[in-house]
């Protein structure tokens, strides 16, 4: 029987109407699936932790630019002990390894370590493993693996949360640790920077510490060190930075967050002041005669890509710095950072050896 034309629009509308629903459906949930493993992995962090580092290989893996990083990247003997895990689990983090985080708390004297991560992991295989390998405990709700393995001269300890998640730690109470990162109170700090991170796959979150700040300092090469920074740095009580491929380069976004606009008003200038000095010194006619211009650009074009901006955020007063570091500077940063000639002498010594001694004339050559 033909449809009326009344009929025939309404049938095709509701056929319309549940295409785009079952759309919308599929949307949400495909691309909900990554962000909820994300903030799942996330809600673990400790919430006493001074620094928070994630990453996302998925992400991250498809990038032109970790192609570049790995093969600039040293690449050192595999270890036979990795190589036989690799043999007898079928687990190759290189390649199965999907996302992961690693929490760092100070307490002080000592230091936790928490490391959770999400990948395509034969649970039997990589457990039976484990027990050939170490000693295994029922702690609360989780088979606690205690490894014959450390960090930091503390032995490390491994549970599976789900068949595709694990957590490994070197604190004494794995079970503990765990129930207490996922209790909610506590967690609203550290989620609103992690809210601000959304699609990025790699980022560090650090929460003020004074342990942190002066190991950070004392880590910078003495050429890099400035009182007056660090005094800024120290009045900062967050600092995030993270990063995102654009193609075959990386976009770096650096934010320090504190309570007092006059500091971060200074901090900013501080660093335009910085970012100026080092494009003038790379424009010096004396630095340009000594210095690779191949290295000299690959400077030159991540100083201009920089940014820095002062940003208010109720309370909070930020300092952002957004840069871009491309596959030229990967190549110079390898490169000798010596710029003199391979014809002239490279120390005082050596040029004293190639003059002739005062007075002294220099030899004929004889026909």
């Amino acid at each position: 029987m033909p449809f009326s034309r009344t009929k025939t629009i309404s049938i095709f509308s509701t056929v319309a109407i549940l295409l785009i629903a079952s759309i919308l459906l599929v949307t949400h949930f495909y691309s909900g699936s990554e962000a909820n493993a994300r903030s799942q992995l996330l809600r673990l962090v400790p919430t006493d932790a001074t620094a928070v580092i994630f990453i996302d290989l998925d992400e991250f893996r498809p990038s032109p630019f970790l192609a570049k990083l790995y093969s600039w990247a040293p690449h050192p003997a595999e270890d036979s002990e990795y190589a036989q895990f690799v043999r007898e689990t079928g687990f190759s983090y290189e390649r199965d390894l999907q996302r992961s985080t690693i929490a760092v708390s100070n307490h002080g004297l000592t230091t936790d370590l928490l490391a959770i991560a999400d990948g395509k992991f034969d649970r039997k295989k990589i457990e039976a493993f484990l027990n050939r390998n170490g000693k295994s405990a029922q702690e609360g709700k989780w088979k606690v693996f205690h490894l014959n393995a450390s960090a930091n001269d503390k032995p490390l300890s491994l549970a599976f949360l789900s068949d595709s998640r694990l957590a490994i730690t070197d604190s004494t109470n794995l079970a503990a640790l765990l129930t207490g990162a996922t209790a909610e109170a506590g967690h609203a700090e550290w989620n609103e920077r992690f809210e601000r991170l959304a699609g990025t796959p790699l980022f560090a979150v650090i929460r003020q510490d004074p342990a942190l700040q002066d190991a950070l300092n004392s880590a910078a090469p003495s050429g890099f060190r400035s009182p007056a920074l660090s005094a800024l740095l120290n009045q900062l009580q967050w600092i995030s930075i993270s990063g995102k491929p654009d193609g075959d380069t990386l976009r770096v976004v650096s934010d320090g967050e504190c309570l007092s606009d006059p500091t971060s008003a200074q901090l900013r200038d501080f660093l335009q002041g910085v970012l100026l000095l080092a494009q003038n010194g790379l424009n010096d006619p004396k630095l340009r005669q000594q210095m690779n211009p191949t290295e000299r650009q690959a400077y030159l074009e991540m100083l201009r890509s920089a940014d820095i901006q002062k940003i208010d955020r109720g309370e909070w007063k930020s300092v952002r710095v957004i840069l871009s570091v491309t596959p030229q500077f990967l190549d110079v940063a390898r490169l000798p950072s010596a710029a003199v000639p391979a014809d002239e002498p490279s120390t005082p010594r050596e040029a004293a050896k190639k003059k002739p001694a005062p007075g002294k004339p220099k030899a004929q050559k004889k026909n």
